[in-house]
């Protein structure tokens, strides 16, 4: 297998907790927490083990939130590099509302990072010689707006593949600069199209464009319940998810990166590393809470998936 590193410059402690209901100017009496390692990369790097797969998980870390993390990482026995900071890692909360069966999420800033700071993340991320970077979650203050851009351009120099998992500007300075995939959802593909897009033809029409102009290398759309759409230059592949109990969204996009990006390291053909990207995605949304995929679920969806 191939070595695969992920990097989270804006990780969090991820707190989840469950309460009757939800009312304002009271004191909410919640469930006992369960705390989890979150941030983008961190939970790709998490789902991959989950699928039984290895990869270094390369993020920053500060305060007691920042020990916890690392202690909660060690735990997984997840391959890990925390970047000391000066700021304190964020925290997360998310909250089940047991009588609506409503789940709010709050999502917290993360610290500044100063220049010597996320220079060491780069270090530490090329030290590590990976065949696959998992670039992805947001930018925290302080990290410029090209540095997705700068890690593909450089990766791309030495033959490392770069999957990109971000939005906005941080996005926006990468495309062109030779990111192997990106996993867009409908609206971003638009966005990037610069049109409206109806129906599996004009995705395909578009993605292929937009590869042929620079873009990426590989698109994987993502469309929520109906799957997931697979563009190269040359093919378009439909990969339908399967129907599963949806218990929470959190960390599907994360799981369905990691079920990708573990296909390719294991020599998976393009097609079938998308499909078990779908598949744990899919196997994401049967847990509760801030959880991943499980590995019985996802190897489980993998087999009934059918490419269309």
């Amino acid at each position: 297998m191939q070595k695969i590193a992920t990097l989270t410059l804006n990780p969090a402690l991820d707190v989840a907790t469950r309460i009757g209901s939800v009312a304002p100017e009271i004191k909410l009496r919640c469930a006992e927490p369960v705390f989890h390692p979150g941030g983008g990369g961190i939970n790709v790097s998490r789902a991959i083990a989950f699928l039984g797969g290895v990869s270094s998980a390369v993020y920053t870390a500060g305060g007691h939130n920042g020990t916890m993390l690392a202690r909660l990482l060690n735990d997984e026995r997840i391959d890990n590099h925390p970047l000391p900071i000066a700021g304190i890692t964020r925290e997360n909360v998310v909250v089940y509302e047991e009588s609506t069966a409503l789940q709010y999420r709050f999502t917290m800033p993360g610290p500044a990072l100063g220049a010597d700071e996320w220079v060491a993340c780069l270090e530490a991320l090329f030290n590590l010689n990976p065949a696959y970077i998992v670039a992805s979650g947001s930018l925290p203050p302080g990290v410029p707006t090209e540095f997705y851009g700068e890690i593909t351009r450089y990766a791309r120099e030495y033959g490392i593949r770069v999957i990109l998992d971000t939005a906005g500007d941080a996005l926006n300075r990468a495309i062109g600069k030779g990111v192997f995939l990106l996993k867009p959802n409908l609206r971003e593909l638009e966005r990037f199209a610069g049109e409206s897009i109806h129906g599996e033809r004009q995705i395909r029409q578009a993605g292929q464009r937009l590869i042929a102009e620079g873009l990426t290398d590989v698109l994987v759309v993502s469309m929520g319940a109906a799957g997931a759409v697979l563009i190269t230059a040359a093919d378009c592949i439909h990969i339908r998810a399967p129907i599963v109990p949806i218990q929470s969204k959190v960390g599907a996009g994360d799981s369905m990166v990691a079920g990708i990006v573990l296909g390719l390291a294991r020599g998976f053909k393009l097609a079938d590393a998308a499909r078990l990207g779908v598949a744990a995605g899919s196997a994401a949304v049967m847990t509760a809470g801030t959880q991943l995929c499980r590995a019985e679920d996802a190897w489980r969806l993998y087999d009934e998936i059918s490419l269309a």
